[in-house]
Protein backbone atom coordinates (compact mmCIF):
# COMPACT_ATOMS: atom_id res chain seq x y z
CA UNK A 1 0.00 0.00 0.00
CA UNK A 2 1.13 3.55 -0.73
CA UNK A 3 0.26 6.64 1.26
CA UNK A 4 -0.06 9.88 -0.70
CA UNK A 5 1.65 13.03 0.51
CA UNK A 6 0.49 16.34 -0.92
CA UNK A 7 3.20 18.56 -2.40
CA UNK A 8 1.33 21.84 -2.59
CA UNK A 9 2.19 24.33 -5.30
CA UNK A 10 -0.63 26.85 -5.39
CA UNK A 11 -2.99 26.89 -2.43
CA UNK A 12 -1.22 24.52 -0.05
CA UNK A 13 -3.42 22.72 2.39
CA UNK A 14 -1.90 20.04 4.55
CA UNK A 15 -4.07 19.71 7.62
CA UNK A 16 -3.32 20.50 11.21
CA UNK A 17 -3.94 18.08 13.74
CA UNK A 18 -3.40 16.70 17.32
CA UNK A 19 -1.51 16.61 20.52
CA UNK A 20 -1.07 14.58 23.30
CA UNK A 21 -0.22 14.51 27.78
CA UNK A 22 1.51 7.45 38.48
CA UNK A 23 0.31 10.20 40.22
CA UNK A 24 2.95 12.70 41.28
CA UNK A 25 2.91 15.77 43.43
CA UNK A 26 3.04 19.16 41.65
CA UNK A 27 6.68 19.70 42.51
CA UNK A 28 7.57 16.55 40.58
CA UNK A 29 5.87 17.72 37.41
CA UNK A 30 8.72 19.04 35.33
CA UNK A 31 7.69 18.48 31.72
CA UNK A 32 6.01 21.13 29.59
CA UNK A 33 3.19 20.65 27.11
CA UNK A 34 5.59 20.18 24.19
CA UNK A 35 7.04 16.99 25.65
CA UNK A 36 3.97 14.95 24.90
CA UNK A 37 3.02 15.83 21.33
CA UNK A 38 2.90 12.68 19.23
CA UNK A 39 5.16 12.34 16.23
CA UNK A 40 2.33 12.09 13.72
CA UNK A 41 0.81 15.27 15.09
CA UNK A 42 4.17 17.05 15.00
CA UNK A 43 4.27 16.54 11.26
CA UNK A 44 0.75 17.86 10.90
CA UNK A 45 1.58 20.93 13.00
CA UNK A 46 4.64 21.64 10.90
CA UNK A 47 2.51 21.39 7.75
CA UNK A 48 -0.09 23.72 9.22
CA UNK A 49 2.53 26.34 9.95
CA UNK A 50 3.29 26.47 6.23
CA UNK A 51 -0.29 26.32 4.99
CA UNK A 52 -3.53 28.21 5.42
CA UNK A 53 -6.11 25.44 5.23
CA UNK A 54 -7.65 26.14 8.63
CA UNK A 55 -7.93 29.87 8.01
CA UNK A 56 -10.99 31.33 6.34
CA UNK A 57 -9.92 33.36 3.34
CA UNK A 58 -11.71 34.86 0.37
CA UNK A 59 -10.87 32.80 -2.70
CA UNK A 60 -11.32 33.35 -6.39
CA UNK A 61 -12.69 30.70 -8.74
CA UNK A 62 -9.24 29.12 -9.15
CA UNK A 63 -8.63 28.94 -5.41
CA UNK A 64 -6.23 31.86 -5.05
CA UNK A 65 -6.67 34.29 -2.17
CA UNK A 66 -8.49 37.43 -3.23
CA UNK A 67 -7.02 40.83 -2.45
CA UNK A 68 -10.55 42.01 -1.77
CA UNK A 69 -10.12 40.88 1.83
CA UNK A 70 -7.74 43.79 2.34
CA UNK A 71 -10.32 46.34 1.26
CA UNK A 72 -10.75 49.08 3.86
CA UNK A 73 -14.54 48.89 3.97
CA UNK A 74 -14.52 45.17 4.60
CA UNK A 75 -11.88 45.54 7.29
CA UNK A 76 -14.08 48.11 9.06
CA UNK A 77 -17.06 45.76 8.86
CA UNK A 78 -14.97 42.98 10.35
CA UNK A 79 -13.80 45.27 13.13
CA UNK A 80 -17.38 46.22 14.04
CA UNK A 81 -18.23 42.50 14.29
CA UNK A 82 -15.29 41.69 16.53
CA UNK A 83 -17.19 42.33 19.78
CA UNK A 84 -19.62 39.47 19.05
CA UNK A 85 -17.30 37.08 17.24
CA UNK A 86 -16.75 33.58 18.53
CA UNK A 87 -13.11 32.40 18.77
CA UNK A 88 -13.67 30.36 15.59
CA UNK A 89 -14.67 33.57 13.82
CA UNK A 90 -12.05 35.72 15.53
CA UNK A 91 -9.21 33.46 14.43
CA UNK A 92 -10.90 32.66 11.10
CA UNK A 93 -10.81 28.91 11.67
CA UNK A 94 -12.73 26.37 9.63
CA UNK A 95 -12.27 23.57 12.13
CA UNK A 96 -10.78 22.56 15.46
CA UNK A 97 -8.03 19.95 15.65
CA UNK A 98 -7.49 17.26 18.24
CA UNK A 99 -4.27 19.15 18.99
CA UNK A 100 -6.32 22.22 19.93
CA UNK A 101 -8.40 20.27 22.42
CA UNK A 102 -5.30 18.67 23.97
CA UNK A 103 -3.74 22.13 24.23
CA UNK A 104 -6.86 23.31 26.05
CA UNK A 105 -6.47 20.43 28.49
CA UNK A 106 -2.90 21.54 29.24
CA UNK A 107 -3.58 25.29 29.37
CA UNK A 108 -6.26 27.00 27.33
CA UNK A 109 -4.74 30.43 27.90
CA UNK A 110 -1.40 29.24 26.53
CA UNK A 111 -3.17 27.89 23.43
CA UNK A 112 -4.75 31.30 22.79
CA UNK A 113 -1.43 33.09 23.18
CA UNK A 114 0.13 30.69 20.68
CA UNK A 115 -2.52 31.62 18.14
CA UNK A 116 -2.19 35.34 18.78
CA UNK A 117 1.58 35.57 19.33
CA UNK A 118 3.37 32.57 17.82
CA UNK A 119 6.73 32.16 19.55
CA UNK A 120 9.92 31.13 17.80
CA UNK A 121 10.71 27.44 18.25
CA UNK A 122 13.70 27.04 20.55
CA UNK A 123 16.68 25.03 19.20
CA UNK A 124 16.24 22.22 21.72
CA UNK A 125 12.59 21.86 20.79
CA UNK A 126 13.37 21.92 17.08
CA UNK A 127 15.92 19.14 17.62
CA UNK A 128 13.40 17.06 19.55
CA UNK A 129 10.79 17.60 16.83
CA UNK A 130 13.25 16.47 14.17
CA UNK A 131 14.22 13.35 16.12
CA UNK A 132 10.61 12.48 16.88
CA UNK A 133 9.63 12.95 13.25
CA UNK A 134 12.43 10.63 12.14
CA UNK A 135 11.24 7.86 14.46
CA UNK A 136 7.68 8.37 13.26
CA UNK A 137 8.70 8.26 9.57
CA UNK A 138 10.68 5.05 10.05
CA UNK A 139 7.64 3.36 11.59
CA UNK A 140 5.38 4.62 8.83
CA UNK A 141 7.68 3.24 6.13
CA UNK A 142 7.44 -0.19 7.77
CA UNK A 143 3.78 -0.24 6.71
CA UNK A 144 3.67 1.55 3.37
CA UNK A 145 5.60 3.65 0.87
CA UNK A 146 5.01 7.39 0.56
CA UNK A 147 4.26 8.94 -2.82
CA UNK A 148 4.44 12.69 -3.39
CA UNK A 149 1.62 14.22 -5.44
CA UNK A 150 1.46 17.88 -6.43
CA UNK A 151 -1.73 19.67 -5.40
CA UNK A 152 -3.04 22.95 -6.74
CA UNK A 153 -6.10 23.71 -4.64
CA UNK A 154 -7.50 23.10 -1.17
CA UNK A 155 -9.85 20.57 -2.73
CA UNK A 156 -6.85 18.66 -4.11
CA UNK A 157 -5.29 18.46 -0.67
CA UNK A 158 -8.45 17.13 0.95
CA UNK A 159 -8.94 14.74 -1.96
CA UNK A 160 -5.54 13.24 -1.12
CA UNK A 161 -6.68 12.59 2.45
CA UNK A 162 -9.77 10.88 1.07
CA UNK A 163 -7.72 8.80 -1.37
CA UNK A 164 -5.51 7.68 1.50
CA UNK A 165 -8.60 6.57 3.43
CA UNK A 166 -9.88 4.67 0.38
CA UNK A 167 -6.53 2.89 0.13
CA UNK A 168 -6.52 1.98 3.84
CA UNK A 169 -10.06 0.57 4.04
CA UNK A 170 -9.28 -2.70 2.17
CA UNK A 171 -6.10 -3.16 4.24
CA UNK A 172 -8.13 -3.03 7.44
CA UNK A 173 -10.82 -5.23 5.91
CA UNK A 174 -8.18 -7.90 5.26
CA UNK A 175 -6.89 -7.76 8.84
CA UNK A 176 -3.81 -5.61 8.13
CA UNK A 177 -2.53 -2.50 9.86
CA UNK A 178 -2.30 1.08 8.66
CA UNK A 179 -0.66 4.28 9.84
CA UNK A 180 -1.65 7.95 9.55
CA UNK A 181 -5.39 7.37 9.17
CA UNK A 182 -7.12 10.77 8.77
CA UNK A 183 -10.22 11.23 10.92
CA UNK A 184 -12.73 14.05 10.79
CA UNK A 185 -16.35 14.63 11.67
CA UNK A 186 -18.74 17.03 13.35
CA UNK A 187 -18.91 16.83 17.13
CA UNK A 188 -21.34 19.02 19.07
CA UNK A 189 -21.65 21.38 16.10
CA UNK A 190 -17.87 21.79 15.64
CA UNK A 191 -15.89 20.14 12.83
CA UNK A 192 -12.92 18.25 14.30
CA UNK A 193 -9.87 16.93 12.45
CA UNK A 194 -7.15 14.52 13.54
CA UNK A 195 -4.75 11.76 12.45
CA UNK A 196 -4.66 8.31 14.04
CA UNK A 197 -1.09 7.09 14.42
CA UNK A 198 -1.77 3.38 13.85
CA UNK A 199 -4.70 1.00 13.48
CA UNK A 200 -4.39 -2.78 13.57
CA UNK A 201 -5.84 -5.88 15.15
CA UNK A 202 -5.10 -7.56 18.46
CA UNK A 203 -4.51 -11.29 18.84
CA UNK A 204 -8.22 -11.62 19.62
CA UNK A 205 -9.19 -9.85 16.41
CA UNK A 206 -10.22 -6.58 18.04
CA UNK A 207 -9.51 -3.32 16.22
CA UNK A 208 -6.79 -1.56 18.18
CA UNK A 209 -5.65 2.07 18.03
CA UNK A 210 -1.99 2.57 18.92
CA UNK A 211 -0.63 6.05 19.59
CA UNK A 212 3.16 6.45 19.74
CA UNK A 213 4.65 9.10 21.99
CA UNK A 214 8.38 9.76 21.90
CA UNK A 215 9.96 11.12 25.06
CA UNK A 216 12.91 13.48 25.30
CA UNK A 217 13.79 11.98 28.69
CA UNK A 218 13.80 8.23 29.50
CA UNK A 219 10.78 8.51 31.80
CA UNK A 220 7.06 7.99 31.55
CA UNK A 221 4.81 11.06 31.29
CA UNK A 222 3.30 12.82 34.27
CA UNK A 223 -0.30 12.53 35.37
CA UNK A 224 -1.18 15.87 33.72
CA UNK A 225 0.29 14.77 30.40
CA UNK A 226 -1.44 11.39 30.51
CA UNK A 227 -4.78 13.13 31.00
CA UNK A 228 -4.33 14.85 27.66
CA UNK A 229 -3.30 11.57 26.01
CA UNK A 230 -6.50 9.89 27.21
CA UNK A 231 -8.63 12.67 25.73
CA UNK A 232 -6.64 12.53 22.49
CA UNK A 233 -7.17 8.83 21.75
CA UNK A 234 -10.76 8.98 23.02
CA UNK A 235 -11.48 11.74 20.51
CA UNK A 236 -9.90 9.63 17.77
CA UNK A 237 -12.26 6.78 18.63
CA UNK A 238 -15.28 9.08 18.57
CA UNK A 239 -14.31 10.42 15.14
CA UNK A 240 -13.40 7.04 13.59
CA UNK A 241 -16.44 5.25 14.98
CA UNK A 242 -18.66 7.98 13.57
CA UNK A 243 -17.03 7.74 10.14
CA UNK A 244 -17.56 3.96 9.81
CA UNK A 245 -21.11 4.31 11.18
CA UNK A 246 -22.24 6.71 8.46
CA UNK A 247 -22.22 9.87 10.56
CA UNK A 248 -19.95 11.78 8.15
CA UNK A 249 -22.07 13.39 5.43
CA UNK A 250 -20.54 15.09 2.34
CA UNK A 251 -22.63 18.26 2.63
CA UNK A 252 -21.69 18.77 6.30
CA UNK A 253 -18.03 18.29 5.39
CA UNK A 254 -18.24 20.82 2.54
CA UNK A 255 -20.19 23.36 4.60
CA UNK A 256 -17.73 23.40 7.51
CA UNK A 257 -14.57 23.47 5.39
CA UNK A 258 -15.92 25.93 2.78
CA UNK A 259 -14.84 23.68 -0.09
CA UNK A 260 -16.00 23.76 -3.70
CA UNK A 261 -17.49 20.33 -4.45
CA UNK A 262 -17.51 20.74 -8.23
CA UNK A 263 -13.83 21.77 -8.34
CA UNK A 264 -11.94 19.65 -10.88
CA UNK A 265 -9.12 17.61 -9.42
CA UNK A 266 -5.58 18.63 -10.34
CA UNK A 267 -3.82 16.53 -13.01
CA UNK A 268 -1.51 14.69 -10.61
CA UNK A 269 -4.30 13.98 -8.13
CA UNK A 270 -6.51 12.65 -10.93
CA UNK A 271 -3.64 10.56 -12.30
CA UNK A 272 -3.03 8.99 -8.91
CA UNK A 273 -6.74 8.22 -8.52
CA UNK A 274 -6.78 6.48 -11.92
CA UNK A 275 -3.73 4.38 -10.94
CA UNK A 276 -5.68 3.36 -7.84
CA UNK A 277 -8.53 2.13 -10.04
CA UNK A 278 -10.88 5.04 -9.35
CA UNK A 279 -12.87 7.02 -11.92
CA UNK A 280 -13.24 10.49 -10.41
CA UNK A 281 -13.18 13.99 -11.86
CA UNK A 282 -14.23 16.41 -9.12
CA UNK A 283 -13.72 16.75 -5.40
CA UNK A 284 -17.36 15.76 -4.83
CA UNK A 285 -16.71 12.45 -6.62
CA UNK A 286 -13.87 11.60 -4.23
CA UNK A 287 -15.69 12.77 -1.10
CA UNK A 288 -18.92 10.89 -1.82
CA UNK A 289 -16.97 7.75 -2.71
CA UNK A 290 -15.08 7.99 0.59
CA UNK A 291 -18.24 8.45 2.67
CA UNK A 292 -19.97 5.52 0.92
CA UNK A 293 -16.98 3.22 1.32
CA UNK A 294 -16.65 4.07 5.01
CA UNK A 295 -20.36 3.52 5.67
CA UNK A 296 -20.57 0.17 3.85
CA UNK A 297 -17.08 -1.11 4.64
CA UNK A 298 -18.35 -3.11 7.63
CA UNK A 299 -15.22 -2.03 9.48
CA UNK A 300 -15.64 -2.47 13.24
CA UNK A 301 -15.51 0.38 15.71
CA UNK A 302 -12.28 0.72 17.68
CA UNK A 303 -12.19 -1.73 20.59
CA UNK A 304 -8.84 -0.97 22.22
CA UNK A 305 -7.03 2.33 22.85
CA UNK A 306 -3.32 1.89 23.53
CA UNK A 307 -0.59 4.47 24.27
CA UNK A 308 3.05 3.55 23.70
CA UNK A 309 5.97 5.60 25.04
CA UNK A 310 9.49 5.32 23.66
CA UNK A 311 12.74 7.15 24.41
CA UNK A 312 14.04 9.35 21.60
CA UNK A 313 17.63 8.68 22.61
CA UNK A 314 17.69 5.03 21.56
CA UNK A 315 14.14 4.23 20.48
CA UNK A 316 13.60 1.87 23.43
CA UNK A 317 10.09 1.22 24.72
CA UNK A 318 9.48 2.90 28.09
CA UNK A 319 6.03 1.46 28.66
CA UNK A 320 2.47 1.31 27.40
CA UNK A 321 -1.01 2.05 28.75
CA UNK A 322 -4.40 0.76 27.72
CA UNK A 323 -7.01 3.50 27.97
CA UNK A 324 -10.54 2.85 29.17
CA UNK A 325 -13.00 4.62 26.89
CA UNK A 326 -15.64 6.48 28.91
CA UNK A 327 -18.00 7.96 26.33
CA UNK A 328 -20.19 10.04 28.61
CA UNK A 329 -17.19 11.53 30.37
CA UNK A 330 -15.34 12.42 27.16
CA UNK A 331 -18.48 13.97 25.65
CA UNK A 332 -18.91 16.08 28.77
CA UNK A 333 -15.30 17.30 28.50
CA UNK A 334 -15.69 17.99 24.78
CA UNK A 335 -18.80 20.07 25.48
CA UNK A 336 -16.83 22.16 27.97
CA UNK A 337 -13.84 22.75 25.69
CA UNK A 338 -16.03 23.45 22.66
CA UNK A 339 -18.01 26.01 24.64
CA UNK A 340 -14.93 28.25 24.36
CA UNK A 341 -14.82 27.94 20.56
CA UNK A 342 -18.54 28.70 20.37
CA UNK A 343 -18.09 31.88 22.41
CA UNK A 344 -20.19 30.61 25.33
CA UNK A 345 -17.45 31.35 27.88
CA UNK A 346 -14.18 33.26 28.18
CA UNK A 347 -10.78 31.62 27.92
CA UNK A 348 -9.65 29.86 31.09
CA UNK A 349 -6.09 29.23 32.23
CA UNK A 350 -4.84 26.72 34.76
CA UNK A 351 -5.95 26.36 38.35
CA UNK A 352 -3.60 27.63 41.04
CA UNK A 353 -2.55 24.07 41.98
CA UNK A 354 -1.23 23.63 38.43
CA UNK A 355 0.91 26.78 38.60
CA UNK A 356 4.03 24.62 38.09
CA UNK A 357 3.10 24.52 34.39
CA UNK A 358 3.93 28.24 34.14
CA UNK A 359 7.61 27.72 34.92
CA UNK A 360 8.49 26.75 31.35
CA UNK A 361 5.75 28.63 29.52
CA UNK A 362 7.09 31.21 27.08
CA UNK A 363 4.08 33.45 27.81
CA UNK A 364 4.38 33.50 31.61
CA UNK A 365 5.67 37.10 31.70
CA UNK A 366 2.64 38.47 29.82
CA UNK A 367 -0.05 36.06 31.02
CA UNK A 368 -3.08 37.96 32.28
CA UNK A 369 -4.64 34.79 33.70
CA UNK A 370 -1.52 34.10 35.78
CA UNK A 371 -1.41 37.68 37.05
CA UNK A 372 -5.07 37.56 38.04
CA UNK A 373 -4.72 34.20 39.79
CA UNK A 374 -1.52 35.26 41.57
CA UNK A 375 -3.14 38.47 42.78
CA UNK A 376 -6.20 36.62 44.05
CA UNK A 377 -4.07 34.00 45.83
CA UNK A 378 -1.95 36.70 47.51
CA UNK A 379 -5.10 38.56 48.64
CA UNK A 380 -6.60 35.41 50.17
CA UNK A 381 -3.31 34.59 51.91
CA UNK A 382 -3.15 38.12 53.36
CA UNK A 383 -6.70 37.84 54.69
CA UNK A 384 -5.89 34.50 56.35
CA UNK A 385 -2.88 36.00 58.14
CA UNK A 386 -4.99 38.86 59.51
CA UNK A 387 -7.77 36.67 60.83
Amino acid sequence: MMSVSGDCTASPVPEADAAGRAHRTPCEETEDSFSDISDSELLQLQDAAEAGDRRLQDETEDGRTSLESLDGTRMMQKKRKSEVETPLEKYSLRYVTVTDVCSQVWCEQQMVYKMERPAEVKPERAAAMSEGSSIHLARELEVHDIVSVTTQTREDSWAIKCLNILAMIPVLQSGGRVREFPVFSELDGIFVVGVIDELGYSNKGELELRELKTRVSPSLPTFAQKRSHVIQVSLYKLLFDGMVSGVLQPEVFIQHLKLRPEQDLGPQVKEHAIKSGLTVSTFRDVLELTCLNLTYSELPVIDILKLEYCYQGDGSLLGSDEVTFEKEKILEEVTFYFSYWKGLRDVQGIDIEDAWKCRRCEYASICEWKAKKTKGFAFRSLNKRHK
